[in-house]
């Protein structure tokens, strides 16, 4: 099995999907897990899995408002495998 750290700037909307799911209420200190990288700097993460990778989404403000801000919809499938940062807000697209 893979084991991915991910940035916030790297997440796509597949893995975000994935924590909304698995987090739907969002995480708590219990959910993050506390690891030294290679640099021997202190990171904090939540897991989520798929069938063959398991990610580690580095925490921080803007993953949680991501969370509470994440609707499926919003995103074509195509989408799903861009990181969230590459690709154009939707809503103010949507607002235009």
């Amino acid at each position: 099995m893979k084991r991915i750290i991910v940035d916030f700037k790297k997440l796509t909307p597949e893995i975000l999907s994935l924590l909304v799911e698995k987090y739907p209420d969002g995480y708590d200190d219990d959910h993050v897990i506390v690891f030294k990288n290679a640099k021997n700097e202190t990171v904090e993460a939540v897991e989520v899995r798929t069938d063959d990778t398991i990610y580690l989404v580095k925490v921080s403000s803007k993953l949680e408002n991501s969370m509470a801000n994440f609707d499926e919809e919003d995103y074509d499938d195509n989408d799903f495998n861009e990181p969230i940062s590459e690709l154009p807000d939707k809503k103010l697209d949507e607002e235009e």
